[in-house]
Parts: C-alpha cells; structure tokens; sequence
C-alpha cells in the first residue's frame, strides 16, 4: 500500500511541472473568444443603425430602453474586449462587462429559445422547438434531395436547425468567468509584463 502512496505522490509531482506552462491555458482562452467579440462588436458597428433599431425595436427586436446608448456600449465592449484579450491587457477588467453582455444576450435574445445552440433532438435539454425540428428537417433534406443538387448543398457540411439557444452565450460566459479569476497568463500577456514593472519599481 505504501509503494502505491509513494507512486502516487511521484505522478503528482510530475503532474505539477506542467505548471510552468499553466499560462497555456489562459493564453487559450484569450486567443479563443478574440474572433468571436471582434467579429460580433465589428459586425454591429458596420450596422449600427439597424443594430440600435434591433435593440429598441418592441415588435421584432429586443424592446430595450435607449437602444442607441446600449447597442453602443455592446458594441465597443466587444470590439475593444477582442483588442484588450489578444494583447492580454486589462483582461480581468473586461471580461466583467463582456460577462454582462454574455448574460444580456443569453436572456433577451436566446432564453427563450432554451440552451441549444443547434437543433439536436436527441441531446439532453431538447425543448418542444428542438423536438418538432426533426421532422422539418428530414421534411428540407426530402426536398432538397428530389428537387435540388443535395451534394453540392451539403459538401460544406451537414444541413441543420439553428435553435439559436443560449448555449453559446453561456459558454462563453464561463470561459470569460474563468478569465476573470486567473486573468491573463504569464509571459505572453501585457498584463503580466506591466505588473511585473510596477512591482520593481
């Protein structure tokens, strides 16, 4: 028993050293909602108008109040939040307000909907709308078939229903919580190189 306790402490230590990379993994983070906040802050700001009409909008659009001054500071919270985590600068500081948007989005555009992102019947958390898309999808890929070049159409991928949930937006919201409580990462981070300055001097 004791040479399984002495086995087990020496895999430990082994397992610790890959701590000298652990930067690794917020570096990860980083780099993986960069595109995403970009895109998405970029996109609204080409649109701005309509995206403010979308926001304000009771009938088909979200119904919130001074949708100028909220489409605004969505879209600069994404922009500069895709700028701020490639470079690693402030990160812990704006993940907080991109978590608000996560959390803004989850719930005035993709709760209703429930968590998936794409339609998957069979998947856990399925919804009455995910259920009843199996059948309008075999119904499109029956029509497609007879009527359409159906392996031109799917040669990019497979056809599907987008349920527009709140999965996404909730996975980014960890991923940006995770940001928030370990921050940057060492090395390859503004963030790290300007702490460690201000700590010499």
């Amino acid at each position: 028993m004791s040479g399984l306790i002495k086995l087990g402490c020496k895999a430990h230590q082994y397992l610790n050293t890959t701590r000298r990379v652990d930067f690794l993994a917020p570096l990860a983070l980083r780099l993986y909602l960069v595109p995403i906040f970009w895109m998405a802050g970029t996109r609204k700001w080409e649109n701005f108008d309509s995206t403010a009409n979308w926001f304000g909008n009771p009938d088909w659009g979200l119904g919130l109040p001074l949708p100028e001054l909220l489409a605004f500071l969505a879209t600069w919270t994404e922009i500069l939040g895709g700028v701020f985590l490639l470079v690693g600068f402030a990160v812990r500081y704006i993940s907080l307000p991109l978590m608000i948007t996560m959390l803004m989005a989850a719930f005035t555009v993709h709760w209703q909907h429930g968590w998936q992102a794409i339609a998957d019947p069979s998947a856990p958390f399925a919804n009455e709308r995910v259920m009843e898309s199996a059948d309008k999808l075999s119904a499109a890929k029956e029509i497609l078939q007879q009527h359409g070049n159906y392996e031109w159409l799917t040669s990019s991928g497979n056809l599907v229903i987008l349920n527009n949930g709140i999965e996404f937006a909730a996975t980014y919201f960890i991923m940006l919580l995770a940001l928030f409580f370990i921050g940057a990462g060492n090395y390859l981070s503004l963030d790290y190189w300007l702490a460690k300055r201000f700590r010499r001097s």
